[in-house]
């Protein structure tokens, strides 16, 4: 299969209708006439917390988009699958029986022909033009994907008990697989596995270990011997983990297909980190979605800067403080900055569990009736230092400015965000959440 689709050469973009799905970091547009293709704009909004949109970093749905042109356009070709196996071999640290496992079986085909995605290029936002390959003249924050059908599980009851039924997923193609595929290279200390397995027994933290794929005990900011693959589910009212034999049986995939998607996310995952590796960043984890197409598995959905967690390390007045490098720099703001806030959001989540109401709509009630704050403006100090991060990633992955350059200058950004927390008395509740000890 080819991994450019260049059939379709021009899209205006104000040919556009409606789009079909808004959701709080893109919209999807059908094309005229192309039912086997969609338009992808990313959008300059974040949300955070489940509560919808309620930021935005100017210039970030292009940098975004481009961002996922670059990297998507990469991964079909051989030579960057040719560096992701250089990157294993020469691992540090990594478990021998693990760096047998991925050089072996997918890899080669990887390395020969290169990975399929649903990439087909980005919009020239004047021309509508569409580049397969390299940028178009005036980048925009829209891209033409593949479309792939999206199944849900059917609901069922064993007796009076729901569950869902995924036996249909065997017989299909084209499809989504319903899973979405973590990959993880360390932890960290906000991470949802983190949390959980802090909350666990003793024995229940081994099994938890082994059902990881981890080999001992899990540690903050470390990173593992061996990457970790965990799934969730996708087209269920809400994402929850599931086992690995679990996982296999709602893919709808035989053993053998299953396993190279496994191996699939772990080196396109490493793909990633040699590209941030080149900023100065390290890699934590981020997340993957695949599509069945005949015997291929393709790479599909949204990987930008907001999907996987990339850090650095400053070193500043005796402290050690993790700097994040994507939306979670949002979420420790408001952590920090609007804690009262925060507070309302997390007591209309727990009355929602016991009434059944959606959360966001007990903390709009509230908000409107003067009992909760109001959704907060992010200082605009604090939101420059943002959109400079976002344009520096930007012109690294452009070649117009090397690693070592945007390596420094990061840094520089980094040194302004503490010093922002510091100057507004808050630089020990960002080491709480930051620091190294």
């Amino acid at each position: 299969m080819a991994n450019n689709q260049e059939t379709i050469q021009q899209v205006p973009l104000d040919s556009l209708s409606e789009p079909f799905y808004e959701g709080s970091v893109q919209r999807l547009y059908a094309i005229n006439d192309e039912p086997k293709y969609m338009v992808t704009e990313t959008t300059a909004g974040g949300s955070v917390f489940d509560v919808g949109t309620i930021f935005s970093i100017e210039g970030s749905d292009v940098a975004r988009a481009v961002f996922r042109h670059v990297l998507y356009t990469n991964l079909s070709k051989p030579e960057t699958w040719i560096e992701v196996k250089d990157a294993v071999q020469n691992a540090e640290g990594l478990d021998p029986k693990i760096r047998d496992i991925l050089l072996e079986g997918v890899i080669e085909k990887l390395c020969s022909v290169g990975g399929v995605t649903h990439h087909c290029g980005m919009v020239d936002a004047v021309t509508g033009s569409v580049s397969h390959e390299g940028l178009p003249e005036n980048e925009s924050a829209y891209n033409i994907v593949r479309r792939y059908k999206i199944e849900k599980p059917d609901q069922d009851s064993f007796l009076k008990h729901p569950f869902y039924d995924y036996s249909k997923f065997g017989s299909l193609d084209k499809n989504v697989v319903p899973l979405e595929c973590i990959v993880r290279f360390g932890i960290t200390s906000g991470s949802s596995v983190f949390r959980k397995y802090l909350k666990l027994s003793e024995s229940e933290q081994r099994k938890f270990e082994q059902e990881l794929g981890a080999n001992g005990p899990l540690v903050a900011w470390e990173y593992l011997n061996t990457p970790i693959v965990d799934f969730t589910s996708k087209y269920e009212p809400e994402d929850r983990a599931v086992t690995k034999q679990e996982a296999h049986n709602m893919s709808g995939l035989d053993g053998e297909t299953f396993s190279e998607m496994g191996k699939l996310a772990v080196l396109g995952g490493w793909a990633v980190r040699v590209m941030v590796e080149k900023m100065g960043l390290k890699l934590w984890d981020l997340k993957w979605e695949f599509a069945k197409d005949g015997d291929d598995l393709v790479f599909v959905d949204t990987i930008d800067t907001d999907s996987f967690r990339a850090t650095s390390v400053l070193e500043d007045g005796g402290d050690k403080i993790v700097i994040h490098y994507n939306k979670q720099a949002m979420r420790d703001y408001y952590k920090i900055a609007h804690s009262d806030w925060l507070g309302s959001i997390n007591e209309a989540k727990e009355e929602a569990r016991i009434t059944g109401v959606p959360f966001v709509d007990l903390l709009r009630s509230r908000q409107d009736a003067g009992d909760a704050p109001q959704d907060p403006t992010v200082d605009q100090d604090f939101m420059a230092i943002q959109v400079d991060k976002m344009n520096l990633i930007k012109d690294c992955i452009l070649g117009i400015r090397d690693g070592s350059e945007v390596s420094g200058a990061l840094a520089d950004c980094g040194k302004r965000e503490v010093d922002f927390y510091t100057s507004n008395g808050q630089r020990d509740a960002l080491k709480n959440l930051n620091g190294l000890g």
